[in-house]
């Protein structure tokens, strides 16, 4: 009876999930993208991961021996945070720019808010931002197979549809970050995530459609689908969709709420696309939205049983 009776603290409810066993999840779905990021760009991508992984390890352990903090790296967050940040980035960016980037993601975005569970944006998206506001030049620099040029989106946005060739940026053949060019890639790794109950369908599915209207009826070419495919594959809407629009702490927690975000993703990466000067948009759109997070949570969490209905 003494077992049956016997109370705990909060939260009542336990899953057998733990924080680091979810980041080993996203660390092997981001295998795919990885792996073929290194095929498509040479051992550079793959010394860039590492340089980039190894920096945000370094700034996780550094602070927290600074602040005599517990140790945390054991959580792997640090390492998908700088798997991300280095899967966003060109493969021509200097070593140094890689490593300023993975300590603004870890110290300035995650560690000065709290730490992992605190952070009110994408830690990776985060530091690409300021990456790209702080060194423009070398973050919009592309190369493919040695050679400087420009990625699918620029080409489209500049009006060169018919040097765009949407099987390329289906299987990955094109200029563009280490981790945006495979959409066969990332959705392989998507699928692992979702199979594995770590993502649901709610926000890259409210996204990817949003965004897909939106084009359809102001991307300026009709229904042509196309300029829709290459839009979808293209750029970094895809991996933003799955592996950072969902991100547990900077997403709502509600279904509601989830829709709303991902919808309000899709409506702001298609007009900084369409009506912006960048061609590109997912990250701004994403920190953007993080930052709208309280307020979707507010009108969307339901009212606690008893409260809120009306008295007979």
């Amino acid at each position: 009876m003494s077992d049956m009776l016997k109370v705990s603290s909060s939260p009542h409810v336990r899953a057998k999930d733990t924080t680091d066993k979810i980041m080993l999840y996203v660390i092997l779905a981001l295998l795919p993208t990885s792996l073929f990021g290194v095929y498509n760009f040479g051992l550079r991508a793959l010394l860039l991961i590492v340089i980039t992984i190894a920096s945000c390890m370094a700034s996780e352990w550094a602070f927290e021996k600074i602040t005599k903090r517990p140790d945390t790296l054991k959580d792997l967050s640090a390492v998908v945070t700088g798997l991300l940040l280095a899967l966003n980035l060109p493969v021509s960016l200097p070593y140094w720019q890689a490593v300023l980037g993975g300590v603004f993601a870890i110290v300035v975005v995650k560690m000065l808010f709290g730490g992992l569970g605190q952070n009110f944006m994408n830690p990776a998206l985060g530091a690409r931002c300021f990456l790209l506001i702080s060194f423009t030049g070398s973050m919009t620099a592309f190369t493919y197979d040695g050679v400087s040029t420009a990625t699918p989106l620029a080409l489209l946005k500049n009006g060169e549809e018919l040097n765009v060739t949407v099987m390329d940026m289906l299987i990955g053949k094109t200029a563009g970050t280490i981790g945006e060019t495979s959409a066969i890639a990332i959705l392989i790794g998507a699928v692992f995530l979702i199979l594995m109950g770590v993502i649901d369908l709610r926000i890259p599915a409210s996204y990817i459609i949003t965004f897909t209207v939106f084009i359809l009826l102001f991307g300026g070419h009709g229904f042509d689908w196309t300029f829709v495919t290459a839009q979808l594959c293209g750029g970094g809407i895809m991996l933003g969709a799955f592996f950072m629009a969902t991100d547990y702490v900077t997403s709502p927690i509600t279904p509601l709420g989830q829709i709303v975000f991902g919808i309000i993703l899709g409506l702001l990466t298609g007009i900084f696309r369409i009506f912006g000067a960048n061609a590109e948009g997912v990250s701004y759109a994403i920190i953007f939205s993080n930052l709208l997070v309280p307020l979707i949570e507010r009108f969307t969490v339901p009212a606690a049983f008893g409260k809120g209905g009306k008295q007979a």
